[in-house]
């Protein structure tokens, strides 16, 4: 009995992100201007909905007139699971997070394996937008405004 009710409470409170919750993303279509940034810097995500199990997105850094850095991302649906997949020319491969939540306005995703980040968030709070990367006991927010 007790390992029953072990097993119920477990499932109740990893409750997995399922396939269908990718239509809770719409929040994120559009352009997301970087705020707070360093005089002559700017930057901004785009997000754009391919299909029902497919995002793109791409956000860039600028210094000035130049480019300082682009990341190709993505969110897709595979399987059962949603993945946020981050390609920067750090990487020989695209590094794929797992969603371990998502709601109306938010989500968290996660690859423990990876050295940095281990962990994306993102918060929606009205035209406002919160991104933070964690890993390995640092933590770095973005914030943007939706344009």
């Amino acid at each position: 009995m007790l390992t029953c009710c072990i097993f119920l409470f477990i499932n109740i409170a990893c409750a997995q992100v399922t396939a269908t919750d990718i239509k809770k993303l719409n929040w994120l279509e559009g352009n997301w201007k970087r705020t707070g940034m360093k005089e002559g810097r700017s930057g901004n995500e785009h997000w754009t909905k391919l299909s029902d199990t497919e995002w793109q997105g791409i956000g860039v850094n600028m210094k000035g007139q130049d480019t300082a850095f682009v990341e190709k991302i993505k969110i897709i649906q595979k399987g059962e699971h949603i993945y946020y997949v981050a390609d920067v020319p750090e990487n020989k491969e695209p590094v794929l997070f797992k969603f371990i939540s998502i709601t109306e306005d938010s989500f968290v995703c996660e690859n423990p394996k990876h050295d940095f980040p281990k962990k994306i968030s993102y918060r929606k709070d009205g035209n406002m937008l919160k991104a933070i990367i964690s890993g390995n006991g640092k933590s770095i927010a973005y914030s943007f405004e939706k344009q």
